[in-house]
């Protein structure tokens, strides 16, 4: 009977725990974006960034001074961060450059010219105060047509503003940068840079 009695308060206890108000979502935005480039890429289909497992996650990582990759259930991305940045990226191509470049499946009745593979090594919170990306990105024709390939690897970083020295950064600051990242590598998609 005393056991009977002691379920309710351990499920009272459960839920005390887990204070949906404590779970902060956040949403990728890159900085908005004007017309700086010429369109080199007409229509274009970005197909889903392929990212690091750590990045895939739902909570928000960052790097430790001691090299761990940690993240805070309380701190989650509002959308899953590989549609997130495709969706964020291939509307900042567009933004930059005027070309039309539409995330996978290709939702319109006329082709795409091109195909547009991003494949994203590293986009690492590091512990040093820099988000750092890495990886390669492929355009190719949509058709039949052979050769004009574009093949480039990227390898940047984008700092992560912090409050104090040492502390690790906060979710909005890793978001920020994060936001900063897709601007800067939708710039060198655009360019074919």
């Amino acid at each position: 009977m005393t056991l009977l009695r002691l379920i309710p308060l351990c499920l009272l206890a459960l839920a005390a725990c887990s204070d949906p108000e404590k779970v902060a979502r956040y949403p990728i935005e890159p900085p908005a974006a004007t017309k700086t480039l010429p369109n080199r890429l007409g229509t274009a289909e970005l197909r889903e960034v392929s990212l690091p497992q750590y990045a895939t996650a739902q909570e928000i990582p960052y790097q430790t001074p001691d090299g761990a990759l940690r993240s805070n259930p309380d701190n989650l991305w509002a959308d899953d961060p590989a549609r997130s940045i495709t969706l964020a990226l291939a509307r900042q191509i567009s933004a930059v450059s005027g070309a039309t470049v539409l995330s996978d499946p290709w939702p319109l009745s006329d082709p795409p010219r091109r195909r547009i593979e991003v494949r994203i090594e590293q986009i690492l919170p590091g512990a040093d105060g820099a988000l750092h990306v890495a990886g390669v990105y492929f355009v190719s024709p949509a058709g039949l047509d052979a050769g004009n390939d574009v093949v480039r690897r990227f390898d940047f970083t984008v700092p992560i503003a912090t409050t104090e020295p040492g502390a690790a950064p906060t979710p909005a600051a890793i978001v920020a940068a994060q936001g900063a990242a897709v601007s800067e590598l939708a710039r060198r998609i655009a360019q074919l840079n």
